[in-house]
């Protein structure tokens, strides 16, 4: 098992923004859906090792975050992209993608040939050497994906990954998400529900800081309404199981 996660929770002050969640997840592509506030940044920075545990246990790739050597192989063996990735304007898209593969401790052998397929996974190929500043927000969004991907990590983690993208890359982005779900394990943290319905073959929705459901993407569109008019029925499940748990 890829994520082993039990009963973790996390403080900031007074307020608990992850409230003792359970959640384990191997190979494939895992969709973390629910509302703006229902702690899945902060779930997701602890699985990236950015942040600890309150309390807790995490295992990830069968290395415990909170011992400092296993920490760092950890490192090296997974990619993560946050919900805002800052950078250098100055440097070139494959300066800053070599960057993060030097930062994650790639064999220099190894980097320009990672750095340039990365590059032309996510359709950038023909900006390689375009400056940051120059770029668009849906490029520099590509740009992030191509630095979490850039090791071949066996743990993705990805937080609104389709943030600012148009709808032909989301196409094309949802198809690199289920390729590398057959050999890795993925995390998609989204408040999108049609991304996890094109994309995972697993979801948990979190609400107020707990997971609330865990299932297929069918199963979580079985707990809608049939009878529903207007919504997809992944709308409609997604809907009926945050209605449930706050009634």
């Amino acid at each position: 098992m890829t994520i082993e996660i039990t009963e973790v929770t996390r403080r900031f002050g007074r307020t608990e923004a992850v409230a003792g969640v359970d959640l384990r997840a191997g190979p494939g592509v895992l969709g973390l859906l629910g509302p703006n506030g229902a702690g899945k940044t902060s779930l997701l920075r602890m699985m990236a090792t950015v942040i600890e545990p309150t309390s807790g246990r995490l295992r990830l790739l069968g290395r415990d975050p909170g011992v400092h050597g296993e920490r760092r192989e950890l490192r090296r063996r997974l990619g993560y992209l946050p919900q805002s990735l800052g950078y250098y304007p100055g440097f070139t898209v494959v300066e800053f993608v070599e960057y993060f593969a030097l930062l994650k401790e790639m064999p220099a052998a190894r980097v320009p040939r990672a750095v340039a397929v990365a590059v032309e996974r996510v359709g950038l190929g023909e900006k390689a050497k375009a400056k940051l500043r120059t770029l668009s927000g849906g490029m520099l969004r590509r740009v992030g994906i191509a630095q979490a991907i850039v090791n071949d990590p066996e743990l993705l983690l990805l937080d609104e990954p389709t943030a600012g993208l148009d709808p032909e890359q989301r196409v094309a982005f949802r198809a690199l998400l289920r390729d590398i779900g057959t050999r890795a394990t993925v995390v998609v943290s989204t408040h999108l529900v049609e991304d996890v319905g094109a994309a995972c073959g697993a979801v948990a929705l979190m609400d107020r800081g707990k997971v609330v459901f865990h299932g297929t993407p069918d199963e979580l569109a079985a707990q809608g309404d049939d009878r529903g008019v207007g919504d997809a029925p992944l709308e409609r499940g997604y809907t009926a199981v945050l209605a449930q748990v706050r009634s």
